[in-house]
């Protein structure tokens, strides 16, 4: 998972945040980057380097770029569910990792109860959203 998020971020990346959630029949899977200081969502990493003064090649945020991303992260993601059922072990129902690039240091947070299917109103995007935003804040602290 964090190899298709460093190439995708074409290794310019302080961290990555990589986000994946199963529950009953659903699979969910994102991530966010701080590139430059900047705590940005994969869509929005050019910008990060407008804040800079320097010449820096954009990064190619295309749709095509974003659906084949997401694609894989799904993919491993259901690699690792398929893994954990051939195994006979609990499948996390929610991973969290974060990467810090200059440190190649990977700390993952897992989850092993249900979290939103017993919740009318809650969405893995809320989820997500509610973890972008609380590392977005923690820049600002």
């Amino acid at each position: 998972m964090v190899a298709v998020c460093m190439e995708y971020v074409e290794d310019r990346a302080d961290d990555i945040y990589i986000y994946g959630s199963y529950e009953p029949e659903m699979y969910s899977w994102n991530v966010f980057y701080r590139v430059s200081g900047k705590v940005v969502r994969k869509h929005r990493l050019n910008d990060a380097l407008q804040q800079s003064h320097e010449e820096v090649e954009q990064y190619d945020v295309s749709d095509e770029r974003q659906r084949l991303l997401l694609k894989v992260g799904m993919e491993d993601l259901t690699k690792l569910h398929d893994l954990c059922r051939e195994y006979n072990m609990d499948c996390p129902t929610e991973i969290k990792l974060h990467y810090d690039v200059k440190e190649n240091k990977l700390a993952a947070k897992y989850q092993y109860d249900l979290i939103y299917s017993n919740d009318e109103e809650l969405l893995p995007s809320h989820i997500f959203d509610a973890w972008f935003e609380e590392v977005k804040n923690q820049e600002t602290d």
